[in-house]
């Protein structure tokens, strides 16, 4: 598990979102995202968030139902977390390349009831 005391804002509101199964608005690349945010951690010493964009916009647009995403936190600005909708991919049980070193996995450690 990741220390908390050492992790930017962004990654706080990611991990408490998904410790409260909450969707995130955010931005994200210029556009604005409503995410459901899935595993959390880091990929060679870089904040990252595996999540479910249910709502928003993209530069390559959204499919209907929402499509999975891989974000760097440096580059989310104005994340709230918010009460909605949780919905997620069919292929989240497949792995991913997203995140190398998990911190939060809602499957493992909110779902299973694993230490968080």
């Amino acid at each position: 598990m990741t220390n908390t005391d050492n992790v930017s804002p962004t990654y706080q509101i990611f991990r408490d979102a998904i410790r409260n199964q909450q969707q995130v608005v955010c931005v994200y690349k210029g556009h604005r995202r409503e995410l459901c945010p899935i595993i959390i951690g880091y990929t060679d010493g870089v904040e990252k968030a595996l999540a479910y964009q249910v709502g928003g916009g993209s530069s390559s647009g959204l499919p209907p139902g929402g499509e999975w995403r891989c974000l760097t936190l440096s580059q989310v600005s104005q994340a709230q977390r918010r009460n909605g909708p949780w919905r997620e991919g069919l292929q989240h049980r497949s792995d991913q390349t997203c995140v190398k070193d998990v911190d939060i996995d809602i499957n493992i450690h909110v779902r299973k009831g694993g230490s968080s």
